[in-house]
């Protein structure tokens, strides 16, 4: 009996039996843990502003579908990240107001992008003569961007030349 209450004292003097072939993981470069912090990564703005820039490219080179396609791609990507932004604003707000601010500021610049990709697929819309699938765009980016901003304006001028509205804006 005495001898069995000798074995958790000589586990602990003598320790636990050591792993072979352990393994110690080690970072160099702690960026590079953060995949998706690189500006090549897919969820990421600058990835929508590499669709766009495609996209005019092969404006520049007459070619409409694919232009389109690229277009569509900055657009979903765009809605998808500023979806997201949203949501962590909302779940960390009364939590940590770091964390909302800096959603709330790339929130915004996904917005911007946003309206960007919308003014491009409804000028690409207009030129192939599909204005009634312009409409839609150019009230979206009234909407998300708000009508004072220079963007929200210039969408309610091109629904004005559309001849959509009639009512001219002074703000």
């Amino acid at each position: 009996m005495k001898f069995l209450k000798l074995i958790p004292i000589l586990f602990i003097f003598l320790g636990n039996v050591p792993y072979k072939n352990e393994v110690h993981a080690e970072i160099k470069n702690p960026e590079d843990f953060r995949v998706l912090s690189n500006k090549s990564k897919k969820l990421s703005i600058s990835n929508v502003e590499y669709f766009i820039k495609e996209g005019d490219e092969y404006i520049k080179n007459g070619d409409f579908v694919k232009a389109k396609d690229f277009y569509l791609d900055a657009r979903k990507l765009a809605k998808q990240l500023a979806t997201f932004y949203s949501d962590l604003n909302s779940s960390f707000k009364g939590i940590d107001s770091r964390i909302p601010n800096e959603m709330q500021r790339k929130g915004k610049q996904t917005l911007r992008i946003l309206a960007k990709s919308n003014e491009r697929l409804a000028s690409l819309y207009i030129k192939t003569e599909k204005p009634e699938v312009a409409v839609p765009l150019l009230v979206e980016t009234i909407r998300i961007m708000s009508p004072s901003s220079p963007e929200g304006k210039e969408a309610y001028e091109r629904l004005i030349q559309l001849g959509f509205v009639e009512t001219k804006y002074k703000g």
